[in-house]
């Protein structure tokens, strides 16, 4: 469960970082503004579609600090031990071992390309990756 109080000063935290004050927060997210109001104040407990808003309007936001405090704001570029080692390209100038080429199978078609990649955790949570 959410400490409300813990939530408003992580809440304000936000503020202070992206210099908003409540009105302007609120209709960045695309909320009603009373609705903020009443958030602040302790009224009112978070909803999981404010909680959402928010992730989607602010990537750099980490779902677990904004919900418990854990994590870091704005998110670091760490990786979190229960995270997948990131995909990355092969450094051909770093590297002692030369690349090989891998043959294509028979069945793939030579006009496909990968649009994105997602990982799902077992929390419910997920993550993409582009290739760029």
């Amino acid at each position: 469960m959410v400490n409300t109080d813990d939530f408003i000063k992580r809440i304000e935290k936000i503020l202070d970082y992206y210099n908003l004050t409540a009105s302007s927060f609120a209709d960045k997210i695309g909320v009603q503004r009373s609705s903020i109001s009443h958030l602040l104040s302790g009224r009112n407990k978070p909803s999981l579609d404010f909680i959402l808003k928010i992730l989607d309007v602010f990537p750099e936001i980490d779902l677990y600090w904004i919900l418990n405090g854990k994590g870091s704001f704005p998110k670091s570029n760490e990786i979190p031990l229960h995270s997948p080692t990131p995909i990355s390209e092969p450094s051909i100038q770093n590297s002692s071992n030369p690349i090989k080429e891998v043959p294509t199978p028979k069945n793939t078609f030579s006009n496909d390309t990968i649009e994105r990649i997602v990982i799902f955790y077992k929390d419910g949570s997920f993550k993409e990756y582009h290739p760029q």
